[in-house]
């Protein structure tokens, strides 16, 4: 149990890199999008 609080702790702590963490998802995708469109042109 103590284990779990603490995890759950720690994954309050974390929420806010987890949004930074779906940013960085979302600027990979256009990342990714933009290397087809290159490719697209080459």
């Amino acid at each position: 149990m103590s284990t779990f609080v603490g995890g759950t702790t720690s994954g309050n702590h974390h929420h806010h890199h987890g949004h930074h963490g779906t940013n960085a998802a979302v600027i990979l995708v256009l990342f990714i999008l933009l290397v087809i469109v290159v490719c697209a042109i080459c």
